[in-house]
């Protein structure tokens, strides 16, 4: 079955998830935390109790009707949008009940986009810990002649950013981070990458987020995830595992924009704004 433009309101779930010490250390070292971030890679350092990167929301959230959407060729997927936002610090062991929607199915001629949001309640406390939304650009499966979708866009300031962090990843990382959940063979397989249009396997884009949101967590919230409010932004270009990643930031306040660009000086992440306290 083809994409499915009238699934727009289609809930999904309950699903519960729940996740131990070991997965947030895995996913913290999976998005390039080391030894120099003890409190979110491990769990016995004297005097510095455990804290879960923010980012981890992309990991725990779920609920997303994606049964109720038609079919694509997960080859031809990509990441387009992701969004966080937190009531609440992520614990370090926990269980959490998801509500998802389809929030949008837009035609892209060339491609359909398909966007959802999720919330997740804390079951231990019964209140709401997270919110997340994602939006899929499926290549090859738009032409319906259905609704294009928004087209707003960030202003970005023509002065230089007042924040900026750089991180290297690894030439394995994906090997790392697939083991938080995500084993899509695009991200391992050099045959299966070959038949998306990519030269080898590229870089999972929830893990260069999540390297950007490190940058933005330790730059903007003196590395306290209690600070760390919300988190939106654009994917605009594959990340090749090795890749070094350049986090620039504007502050107005208690908001940024942000930007995620590679050695080359190329935008991998863009239209980012981060709220934090």
């Amino acid at each position: 079955m083809p994409i499915n433009p009238d699934a727009v309101g289609a809930q999904g779930g309950p699903v519960k998830r729940s996740w131990t010490s070991k997965d947030a250390l895995l996913y913290a070292v999976g998005v390039g935390a080391g030894l120099d971030e003890l409190a979110f890679t491990t769990e016995n350092t004297n005097q510095t109790p455990q804290r879960v990167l923010p980012t981890f929301a992309v990991i725990i959230g779920g609920g997303a009707p994606m049964d109720k959407v038609g079919s694509f060729n997960p080859a031809l997927m990509v990441h387009g949008e992701q969004g966080i936002e937190l009531f609440d610090e992520i614990p370090p062991d926990g269980e959490i009940e998801s509500v998802g929607k389809c929030t949008g199915i837009y035609d892209k001629g060339s491609a359909a986009v398909l966007e959802f949001e999720s919330i997740s309640t804390n079951v231990r406390t019964g209140k709401p810990l997270l919110k997340t939304r994602m939006s899929l650009f499926c290549r090859g499966e738009g032409g319906w002649g259905g609704d294009r979708g928004p087209s707003e866009r960030l202003e970005f300031p023509q002065t230089a950013p007042d924040q900026t962090v750089t991180y290297k990843t690894r030439e394995d990382q994906a090997l790392t981070y697939r083991l938080s959940g995500d084993r899509n063979p695009l991200h391992s397989d050099p045959s299966f990458a070959a038949m998306g249009g990519f030269e080898k396997p590229i870089l999972h884009g929830l893990c260069s987020w999540g390297f950007t949101g490190r940058a933005l967590l330790h730059a903007l919230c003196g590395s306290d995830p209690s600070r760390f409010k919300s988190m939106n932004s654009r994917f605009s270009k594959p990340v090749i595992p090795g890749d070094e990643l350049t986090v620039s930031m504007w502050v107005d306040g208690k908001k940024a924009l942000f930007i995620t660009t590679n050695q080359h000086g190329e935008k991998v992440i863009d239209q980012g704004l981060f709220t934090f306290s």
